[in-house]
């Protein structure tokens, strides 16, 4: 059996070798910017202006000249007013401007004093105000430039987009962004046992959870999704499911069937259609995880869709999803930053009996700042997932004391 690191790191060749190979990010579309939430840059982009574009106030207050204010506590005529968005006239020796945040300095002003240092007057000749402390040169004041100058770098390509990567593109005038286009995953369920809720619940059989967790993560991760439903638990209905879900799609995921039972048409059915590059690896829960191909067709040339099976259980499944799926998803996309970053933190619980797998456990934070952990850790308690905040990875062969310092993922970088 593969060890997690050797199997995602095959998984992560896989993905980025195949993105390279079709050019992923010249497969891409041009999208508006406040629609771009979520996905992948396929161009690296400059910013074309300064930012911000022009020197301006950090707060309300008065742009003076500063050898005015020397003093700290000069009496001076306010000349003008400049609200933001406003460009305001030459400040002219002895006087202020009233100024408001964000707004441009005007030519001649060197410093802005924040308004609570100053004492604000009505005079029969107009207004005043006394400043009540001796600014430093520059004081308050935002440069041009000084968060991002012409022609820098802003966004890589290969980043997934979030709201303050939309932010920062629409600060610099972008006012759109080449995408890479979402993939095309088809995902399927066996097992003669699986009912769908609202159907009556016959002897033997179990409601599909896997299928409304699975296109949930899947729907957070934006792909284009077509789900095949349950499929029959027999060979050929197995093998007709691929044919017609690697047609038009880049990965094909499943769950259940991958076990090596006689009723587990999975791994059969895949090497009939393509062929199997993994099948277990040392994780627990989710030792069962099969990776594949299978031909789009008869032609070599029309390639393959990628295939990942999940284990049937439903916890299982959920977390080969978050180790292995969601990484080699983003991966394809060209996504270069697919490992979710682990926290040390304490654990307030005893784990005594080590096993020869790499564990990753339910736990949740406690409000002592240490971790609890799901009494039931067992793959087919679902519960666990709900109750917890994210997984501790724990090492083969490691047990766990409490106080001692564990590494854990929150569900909070996983999920999204």
């Amino acid at each position: 059996m593969l060890t997690v690191a050797a199997a995602r790191a095959f998984l992560l060749g896989a993905a980025g070798a195949h993105a390279a190979a079709h050019h992923t990010h010249a497969v891409h579309e041009i999208l508006p910017t406040l629609e771009a939430n979520g996905r992948v840059l396929a161009v690296s982009q400059a910013s074309q202006l300064d930012v911000p574009p022009m020197d301006n106030t950090q707060m309300d207050g008065y742009a003076v000249r500063a050898a005015d204010c020397a003093s700290g506590s000069a009496r001076l005529k306010v000349s003008q007013r400049i609200p933001a968005g406003h460009v305001g006239s030459a400040l002219l020796p002895g006087t202020v401007a009233r100024i408001f945040t964000g707004a441009m300095i005007p030519p001649g002003a060197d410093a802005v004093v924040m308004q609570e240092a100053c004492e604000a007057e009505k005079a029969a000749d107009g207004d005043y105000v006394t400043v009540r402390h001796a600014p430093a040169d520059g004081e308050w004041i935002r440069r041009a430039g000084e968060d991002i100058r012409t022609g820098a770098e802003i966004l890589v390509v290969g980043t997934r987009l979030r709201a303050q990567e939309l932010g920062l593109a629409a600060s610099v005038g972008l006012a759109s962004l080449p995408v890479v286009r979402k993939l095309r995953v088809a995902v399927f369920f066996t097992g003669d046992e699986l009912a769908m809720p609202g159907e009556p619940l016959k002897p033997g059989a179990i409601y599909n959870s896997n299928r409304f967790m699975l296109r949930g993560l899947l729907e957070n991760l934006g792909c284009t999704l077509t789900d095949f439903g349950i499929v029959p638990d027999t060979l050929e209905a197995t093998r007709d499911t691929l044919r017609r879900a690697a047609r038009e799609h880049d990965l094909i995921i499943t769950s259940g069937g991958v076990s090596v039972g006689e009723e587990d048409h999975i791994k059969p059915a895949v090497e009939a259609e393509g062929r199997l590059n993994m099948w277990q690896i040392a994780v627990k829960p989710g030792k069962p995880l099969a990776f594949g191909e299978v031909r789009r067709s008869i032609d070599p040339a029309d390639g393959h869709a990628f295939f990942m099976g999940l284990p049937g259980n439903p916890v299982s499944s959920f977390v080969t999803f978050l180790l292995f799926v969601r990484p080699f998803m983003l991966r394809l996309q060209g996504v270069r930053d697919v490992l979710p970053k682990s926290f040390a933190m304490r654990a307030d619980f005893a784990w005594p009996k080590a096993d020869r797998r790499n564990e990753f456990l339910r736990a949740r934070m406690n409000e002592q700042g240490g971790l609890d952990l799901f009494g039931n850790q067992s793959s087919g308690v679902l519960t666990s997932t709900v109750w917890g905040d994210g997984l501790i990875d724990n090492p083969a062969g490691q047990t766990i004391a409490p106080g001692d310092t564990v590494q854990f993922l929150p569900f909070s970088a996983l999920l999204g």
